[in-house]
């Protein structure tokens, strides 16, 4: 039995030299030392010996048990410090080597514009003023006097929620709410995201951002409209751009017109962005209708005012030279990085 206590020594001695890890160090120990180990299955057989022998058989016994144990703990250590050095030598970080500089976001095409937008207005006194996109039909159509049988709402047609609520397809209804709040004098710019019920294609959207504008006071006329146009236009593409009003009709403006202004490409000369005409139609616009006006509880006999509304789109597209409204929403980075 001391000749088998021996041979378990020097074979656990040989295979933990040769252990390439914790694992195989481990299995070992559950070899040599587990309840059916081989150091165990010795042990087991203690009761074959004399009295006289079981001493010296068992003191032997715990120390091989001692040895093999020291010995597995000590390749264990070693395997686990080998493993620690190798790793640390793989992750060195050189700190001399310069960082990583962080993307940055920047600003959408509609941000670079509207806040040009804003700032040419809040330059000339206006407020900017925002509101619901979940809008009543009270403050979209009926109180600009486009009643539910009105052929206007043709046009417009939009995403109803019940029938008296809707996702409101212009930014008309913030006119009316602030007539309501405040007194004149007012002078008001609503930007905002609106919705009606087109397809998608490269110009058009049923969800579309509207800037509009509005100013009440005594004394207001045509000439404060087309003014104020004027120096926004010049401010928006530059000093020698002309603009030109045309009749139109809208239900909440007497009298109504289309402002075009001078193509900014070819200076009025006709190329392919103005089709040949010199011009590019840019926004409506018109005298506040008195009804609109009185529907607010504003004294039409006092105070008159004037309106105007810009999709937003157009003026991007026409600013960066975009043929395809749909870029500007499908958040493609290639493209959105060509304009920061």
């Amino acid at each position: 039995m001391k000749e088998a206590l021996e041979q378990i020594r020097q074979q656990a001695d040989q295979l933990i030299a040769a252990a390439d890890s914790e694992k195989a160090a481990d299995e070992l120990r559950v070899r040599f030392l587990g309840k059916k180990g081989e150091l165990t299955g010795i042990l087991k057989q203690m009761g074959k010996l004399s009295a006289e022998e079981r001493p010296v058989v068992g003191a032997l016994a715990n120390q091989v048990r001692e040895e093999i144990d020291a010995r597995i703990r000590a390749r264990m250590k070693e395997l686990a410090d080998a493993a620690l050095t190798a790793r640390l030598a793989g992750e060195t970080i050189d700190v001399t080597l310069p960082g990583k500089r962080p993307e940055q976001g920047g600003l959408h095409p509609f941000h670079l514009v509207l806040n040009d937008f804003k700032d040419i207005f809040l330059g000339m006194g206006f407020d900017v003023v925002g509101g619901p996109e979940v809008e009543l039909d009270h403050y979209n159509f009926e109180m600009l006097t486009i009643p539910k049988t009105h052929p206007a709402r043709d046009t417009q047609d939009t995403f109803y929620i019940t029938e008296n609520i809707l996702l409101r397809t212009q930014t008309s209804g913030m006119q009316i709410r602030t007539m309501e709040k405040r007194k004149p004098p007012i002078r008001i710019i609503a930007p905002g995201r609106v919705y009606r019920s087109d397809a998608v294609d490269a110009t058009h959207s049923p969800i579309f951002h509207q800037i509009e504008g509005l100013v009440v006071d005594e004394g207001i006329t045509f000439s404060d409209l087309k003014g104020t146009l004027e120096v926004f236009i010049k401010k928006l593409y530059g000093p020698d751009t002309k603009v030109r009003f045309r009749p139109h009709h809208f239900p909440y403006t007497e009298p109504s017109a289309e402002m075009d202004m001078s193509c900014f490409k070819c200076g009025g000369k006709g190329c392919s962005m103005c089709k040949g005409e010199g011009w590019i139609e840019i926004l409506g616009c018109g005298m506040v209708h008195p009804k609109v006006l009185e529907n607010c509880g504003i004294d039409s006999e006092k105070y008159t005012g004037y309106a105007f509304g810009i999709g937003l789109e157009r003026v991007v597209m026409m600013r960066y030279g975009i043929d395809d409204m749909r870029l500007l929403y499908e958040n493609d980075l290639r493209f959105l990085k060509q304009f920061n």
